[in-house]
């Protein structure tokens, strides 16, 4: 089995550049057993700093998933009302716009690549329920609206996020699961496409206050026909670095004593075999599996940043062995 890594999340130069740094941290990523490629961030363009930096520093054999969560969530910090599920018809504009911008990304790393490189692109259906109103009626008209576009050949899939549940500070507030299946089976059969649902560990854990909560996710996902794959990120229930219930992308626990990981994380290897187990016939080459994991302290060095994600891919490969 192949893996997918959401470098941006442990990459030492991300939010502050430095193109040296960067470029040493994918010449080491490009050593990685088992990488299939990335999970790389939309932001309105291919690199919040540097496209063509970007594009000449992946490994052209490298496949890709988009993921749309980093822009959605700059552009809510803007306009609250931004979402592809927004009832307010200009935020659900704006959020069509930056799909649209998306979609042409697509086609660019593409061509760059010289073949279709881009496998799913994964959307969020925001906006944030606790500031601003969203519904699944909403979701279906810009996801109708988004099928009419050439994807070139990238699958749409909804990466669920946590919802907004009764006395419960949300991380996101985005629609249920419940929603975003009913609207994604419904557009699959009158449109025949295949749209579906990717499994974030740590965003489920996090709306359903458990690990168990995560597992039923993925049965959801899964007996609606629709589960299209699992990323591995880690959530706390514990008072450290990471914070308590929050979306930080947690590492693992450490699969043994000595070995690297993050104290009181909720994400083990155990529990990662476990919800593999749990996709049952829906897990197969094609699905997206992969890991995404932020790093403390953040000025961490490379070679740390690293080890975390050879850590987590054995914790996979010991699955798949």
């Amino acid at each position: 089995m192949r893996y997918f890594v959401g470098a941006y999340a442990t990459s030492p130069a991300w939010s502050k550049w430095d193109p040296a740094l960067e470029r040493e941290y994918y010449q080491q990523l490009k050593t990685f057993n088992h990488v299939k490629g990335l999970e790389h961030p939309f932001v309105g363009t291919l690199h919040p700093h540097d496209e063509q930096w970007f594009l000449e520093n992946i490994d052209p054999h490298w496949d890709f998933v988009l993921t749309c969560v980093p822009g959605i969530m700059n552009a809510l910090g803007d306009n609250p009302k931004f979402g592809i599920a927004s009832n307010n018809e200009q935020g659900r504009a704006d959020a069509l716009t930056f799909m649209q911008k998306a979609c042409a990304a697509i086609g660019k790393l593409n061509s760059y690549c010289g073949r279709q490189a881009v496998k799913a692109i994964e959307v969020q259906t925001a906006p944030n329920q606790s500031v601003a109103s969203s519904s699944a009626a909403a979701l279906r008209v810009s996801l109708e609206t988004m099928l009419s576009w050439d994807w070139q050949g990238a699958n749409i899939v909804i990466e669920h996020c946590d919802t907004l549940l009764p006395g419960q500070t949300p991380a996101k507030g985005f629609l249920s699961l419940t929603d975003e299946i009913k609207v994604l089976s419904q557009l699959n059969q009158t449109h025949g496409k295949d749209m579906g649902i990717v499994i974030n560990w740590g965003r489920s854990a996090i709306e359903t206050r458990s690990t168990e909560g995560v597992i039923e996710h993925i049965t959801q996902a899964r007996d609606s026909g629709l589960l299209k794959g699992l990323m591995f990120s880690g959530a706390s229930d514990k008072d450290s670095p990471y914070g308590v219930w929050k979306d930080t992308h947690m590492p693992a626990l450490p699969a043994q004593e000595g070995e690297i990981g993050a104290e009181y994380s909720l994400l083990s290897e155990s529990q990662i075999h476990q919800c593999l187990a749990a996709c049952g016939d829906a897990l197969s080459a094609d699905t997206i599996i992969g890991i995404k994991l932020g790093v403390r302290p953040k000025d961490a060095p490379l070679a740390q940043r690293l080890a975390y994600n050879q850590a987590a891919l054995a914790m996979l490969d010991h699955y798949f062995a």
